[in-house]
């Protein structure tokens, strides 16, 4: 029995993707949406930008970060740039991007810098030095919302579902838990690709659970589906274990961000986004014949039996 832990963060097509390819107007001009980078609160003394914020997807959209300061601890300093990404995965500083130095002097106040760059993600990242300071990071993104939105993010998700049932695979990387109720051969890890095994835990009869020790097996990660293969000389627990899954396998799977998702599977997921937005109802008065290459065409080339 498969199990999910941790959903993906993202999806492979974004809002302003799937838009575009539902010929859509990108919104009505004012429109707009803010979400936190770095949270606001008080944040202790970090060092050389280490704290780093929560990417956010902006691709598509006009977009205006402002660093909102509170009250700076005695002699405190923030530092904040922005940094962008194609894939949410490698940061580059944005050019001219760098807020001025926030002093005791100059809290209290709110700084605003507009992002006109083309990548897909981007967030900020601080330096605060001396002392506490309260401040944080918003991102305000205009022009890209409309009525529509909520529906057809709904699209996305349930295009993306389908798809990785189709095809037995993850895409974004998320984390599952696998149930077994007893010790095969060796585990096979459904969804590939594997990206990690976190744990292999057991249970007795008493509900006593255990941890394999990770030197005990070892993961096969190139074959897909991953697999999981005891270490020579060793084998499985022979504690006795409780009539149903008595074993847990915790893992990790997926290409990893969006930008590593195969480009089939993205264009499988527009076309099945287009088609839901067309046919909105269960029933329909018009005969539907699927295009060849269409969605499963796509999806075939990398499915996993």
């Amino acid at each position: 029995m498969l199990k999910i832990k941790t959903a993906p963060a993202v999806e492979p097509v974004s809002l302003a993707e799937a838009k575009l390819h539902l010929r859509l107007d990108p919104g009505v001009a004012g429109d707009t949406s803010t979400v936190s980078t770095i949270a606001h609160g008080a944040h202790a003394v970090a060092a050389a930008y280490s704290l780093v914020g929560t990417p956010i997807d902006v691709l598509g959209y006009g977009v205006l970060v402002n660093l909102v300061c509170l009250t700076n601890g005695a002699s405190g300093t923030v530092d904040v740039k922005i940094q962008d990404s194609d894939n949410g995965t490698t940061w580059v500083d944005v050019s001219g991007g760098a807020f001025s130095q926030v002093t005791e002097s100059n809290d209290n106040a709110t700084y605003g810098k507009a992002y006109t760059g083309i990548k897909r993600y981007i967030r900020a990242v601080a330096t605060v030095a001396v002392a506490n300071c309260d401040f944080g990071v918003d991102v305000v993104k205009s022009g890209g919302a409309s009525v529509e939105d909520a529906s057809i993010t709904r699209l996305i998700q349930a295009a993306r579902v389908y798809c990785e049932g189709f095809q037995n695979r993850a895409f974004i990387t998320q984390s599952w838990y696998l149930w077994l109720d007893e010790w095969p051969f060796y585990i096979r890890i459904p969804l590939p690709p594997l990206v990690s095994v976190e744990s292999i835990k057991y249970y007795d009869t008493a509900n006593t659970e255990y941890t394999m020790a990770a030197a005990d097996y070892y993961v096969d990660a190139v074959s897909q589906p991953g697999e999981i293969h005891l270490a020579y000389g060793k084998s499985w627990p022979s504690v006795t274990l409780r009539e149903k899954n008595g074993i847990c396998v915790e893992f990790t799977a997926g290409y990893g961000a969006a930008a590593a998702v195969p480009a089939t599977v993205c264009q499988a997921m527009l076309l099945l986004i287009g088609h839901l937005y067309e046919n909105r109802e269960v029933v329909s008065e018009k005969p539907l014949t699927e295009v060849p290459m269409a969605v499963d065409s796509l999806l075939w080339l990398d499915r996993v039996f």
